[in-house]
């Protein structure tokens, strides 16, 4: 959203821990200099979760997002110091493998910082005793080694951060209380405490644990769940005597065990450690005592001795000198976590000028602040960030019971081995569409999707799979997936196949004003006839990809949107006048079944009185109309490359759609298909997915999507920034790629190798089929995105030939869809 408030905009952050202290200097050196933070606690130690933070900082992880938030953490705390001592301190990191799968996770890990821009090695097992010489090496498979993480000195980071934001004009206030947040006309208006009002054009929550309480204040609901986290600390050991001083109180890298949910660095001549082994132990923060009456700090729970005791018996294992020795102290320290393990970041709608900056850890702390800070004062954060966005979750997903089970397994998951995409299985099934109990007979394996159950294949094709010949995969690519993909995909190539598409998001929009809204919200022309679908973009205001849609005009003032995400409802919201307007979700109000293949007029046609035919009903056309005793509107629409059809109803007719094409298409050898399949299928087809092909980061000429921008049309969000810019200036673009090998496999997120370094990742990749090889779609220089052009993808440290491909790969003149 625009926004261009003055510099004197009064800003009131709550909470001066790690996230509260790093907004304030980001704040403030953007020019927001009437920056109040207010504590409950005192400074510069409240007692919240950073007064006890071991700060373990690795940036590596399968999230782009996380990765940049902490490699900015890393940057700036390694330029801040106090007293001549720096705020972060480079020892490195060390992940070692006792296992074959931990350490194939390892590799995977390694071609994660290749893609990010992670420095990282992976050694032996001498290596790392060399790194660590009080491991028992007999015990390794080896160990990824990132020399650039270290160890963030929380607490002085804080009084580095605060003296420069002091020194620009930002008052920090401990002692304070919040009892309530001021608001008026659907806008905050000010904080009170105990000891007085703050009058705020903008409050920031970066209340850490507390931020459900503040929330609660304000309206506005925070779905993180407080968990205690077991941290000890042995007594001296003989073996770190002399090793390290008060100053220089590390000198090792961190030292990750996650086969037994362990971390470990070094405290001078001791060692802490670090449990996630231990059952899950919710905290109730609105129950949290207050700083002056905790025994050591609201954050620090009595250590339980017996939960931590097998930990103990595995840390011995790793390290056998600590035989000799013992717990010295411990702690059960409180954070947060959320139902996916990411921050909550952004402004309240129903509240304008609330924000929150939650669950956010002291990996990503600075990170995190630089992009609140950017998007309170620009517009926009300059990374993407939607992984973190307030409105990514479903109102299914932000009950309290739900919160509770995501985020105690998310503890439980921290040091997993996890797939991407592997589902969380409780609690499960949540969403179901109508077409649910048919699947369950077809023998459906659902994976779980924005709490949607969503079919991947049917057992019930298994059949039509036997004979066929495919790769053998490896044990990685093999997890979620069956060879009845390719089954399912050849049955949608040959004959006729029903998908689910009731989980993707639908949007009414409606009213006098709709099209003039749309039109100045969205790149695309969309002012055409009732019956009209258009694909078109949501941009920002820089030109960057915030969704993709599809827009079915129904009436004059009639809209169908189909979208991403909650956060694309989100910003239709924020935008629409208030008069002549109305944008609701109907999602769970209705349902989508995409009937596809060469024979879906053969199966849909004589369910209707109107007529299918290509020349009465044309490509991206929308038509209202029944089949058999079922109220559809079906638009002429194919994200897998075949003529068909897709065909929404209202959830309580949705069954009896479903029966009437599966009857219908019985003569033509219909199946159900699932999304394995389709994926395979909009790859060969070279369809985007927004979130994972293209965001904000990117604009359209650059992800090959610039035919949906029609500058002409007038005025747009976006256009302006768009100006000079097309596919033939883009220094980047989004490649298709094919694997030489027709066996080899790539699943998305690794590097791709051009001339032998690193150049751009993978986004989305499948095996294609109907090809016969793999397929990846990745960012590429524009140098290197030539047909022809010969990379290399790093998947589990092998370096996979591939080839650059002119895109599309099948069907390049649309002669299947256009028939």
């Amino acid at each position: 959203m625009s926004r261009t408030p003055a510099p004197s905009s009064r800003v009131v952050v709550i909470g001066a821990g790690i996230v509260g202290c790093s907004l304030a200097d980001e704040l403030t050196a953007r020019g927001w200099t009437d920056v109040t933070v207010l504590e409950q606690g005192p400074l510069p130690a409240p007692g919240g979760s950073t007064s006890h933070a071991p700060g373990l900082v690795f940036q590596t992880g399968p999230s782009k997002t996380l990765t940049e938030f902490a490699a900015y953490t890393v940057q700036k705390f390694g330029s801040l110091d106090v007293d001549g001592q720096s705020c972060f301190h480079p020892v490195g990191g060390l992940e070692i493998a006792t296992t074959e799968a931990r350490w194939a996770d390892l590799h995977r890990k390694a071609g994660l910082a290749a893609s990010w821009g992670i420095r990282g090695e992976l050694i032996g097992p001498q290596q790392c005793k060399r790194l660590w010489p009080m491991l028992d090496e007999t015990t390794l498979y080896g160990g990824f080694h990132t020399p650039d993480d270290g160890l963030a000195r929380a607490v002085l980071a804080c009084r580095a951060q605060i003296a420069r934001a002091e020194q620009r004009g930002a008052r920090f206030l401990d002692r304070h209380t919040v009892t309530g947040i001021e608001r008026a006309d659907g806008r905050v208006t000010g904080v009170t405490t105990d000891r007085g009002t703050f009058p705020a054009d903008h409050v920031v929550s970066a209340a850490g644990f507390w931020g459900p309480v503040i929330g609660a204040m304000a309206g506005v609901d925070v779905p993180l769940l407080p968990l205690a986290h077991q941290y000890a600390t042995t007594a001296p050991l003989p073996e770190l005597a002399g090793v390290n001083d008060a100053r220089r109180e590390a000198s090792k890298p961190i030292l990750r065990f996650q086969d037994r949910d362990l971390y470990f660095r070094e405290h001078t001549d001791r060692i802490g450690i670090g449990s996630y082994a231990h059952r899950p132990m919710p905290v109730d923060p609105f129950t949290v005592v207050a700083f002056d009456d905790a025994p050591v700090m609201p954050s620090s729970l009595p250590f339980t001795a017996e939960d931590f005791a097998p930990s103990w018996q595995d840390s011995v294992g790793l390290l056998p000198a600590l035989g000799a020795s013992r717990v010295a102290e411990g702690f059960n320290g409180v954070f947060s976590f959320t139902p996916d393990g990411m921050p909550v970041l952004g402004e309240s709608r129903e509240l304008r000028g609330f924000w929150l900056a939650e669950a956010v850890w002291v990996t990503h702390s600075a990170g995190v602040a630089k992009a609140v800070a950017e998007w309170m004062t620009d517009g926009r954060p300059a990374i993407d960030i939607h992984e973190c966005d307030l409105y990514r979750f479903e109102d299914a997903q932000r009950s309290p019971a739900y919160i509770a089970d995501r985020g105690a397994q998310n503890f439980i998951e921290v040091y997993d081995v996890i797939h991407p995409l592997q589902p969380m299985e409780q609690p499960r099934p949540l969403r179901t569409s109508p077409f649910y109990p048919r699947q369950q007979e077809l023998g459906a394996y659902f994976l779980e999707g924005g709490g949607w159950e969503r079919p991947h294949w049917y057992e019930a094709n298994a059949p039509l799979a036997e004979g066929l010949q495919l790769p053998e995969r490896d044990a990685w690519s093999a997890r979620y997936w069956s060879p009845i993909a390719a089954a399912e995909a050849r049955a949608t190539r040959e004959k006729v196949a029903l998908y689910d598409m009731t989980p993707l998001r639908r949007l009414e929009v409606t009213g006098p004003g709709a099209l003039a809204f749309l039109q100045r919200m969205t790149s695309n022309n969309l002012a055409k006839k009732p019956g009209a679908v258009t694909y078109t973009l949501l941009l920002d205001e820089t030109g960057g990809i915030r969704s993709d849609l599809t827009v079915a005009r129904l009436a004059p003032d009639r809209f169908q949107v189909g979208a991403n995400s909650g956060a694309d409802l989100d910003w239709l919201l924020r935008h629409a006048p208030d008069e002549g307007v109305q944008v609701r979700d109907s999602t769970s109000g209705t349902c989508c079944v995409g009937v596809w293949g060469p024979l879906a007029r053969a199966l849909v046609q004589p369910l209707t009185r109107d007529d299918f035919s290509h020349q009465a009903f044309g490509y991206f056309r929308a038509k209202q109309t029944y089949l058999g005793h079922v109220p559809v509107t079906a638009m002429r629409l194919s994200y897998v490359g075949e003529l068909g059809w897709e065909l929404y109803t209202t959830a309580d007719m949705g069954l009896r759609l479903w029966d009437t094409l599966w009857e219908a298409g019985q003569e033509h050898g219909v199946i159900a298909a699932g999304r394995s399949a389709f994926n395979s299928l909009r790859l060969e087809k070279g369809y985007r997915a927004w979130g994972h092909d293209m965001t904000t980061e990117h604009d359209p000429y650059e992800a090959g999507v610039g035919f949906a921008v029609r500058p002409a049309k007038g005025d747009f969000v976006g256009r302006a920034a768009l100006e000079g810019r097309s596919e033939e200036t883009a220094s980047r673009r989004l490649t298709c790629l094919t694997l030489d090998d027709p066996a080899a496999v790539v699943l998305g997120k690794e590097p791709v190798l051009v001339d032998g370094t690193p150049a751009g990742y993978v986004t989305s990749a499948a095996y294609g089929y109907t090809l016969g090889r793999g397929i990846a779609y990745a960012w590429l220089p524009a140098a290197a995105a030539v047909p022809g052009t010969a990379v290399h993808i790093e998947y589990f440290g092998e370096k996979i030939p591939a080839t650059v491909a002119q895109e599309p790969l099948f069907d390049p003149q649309m002669e299947r869809i256009r028939r």
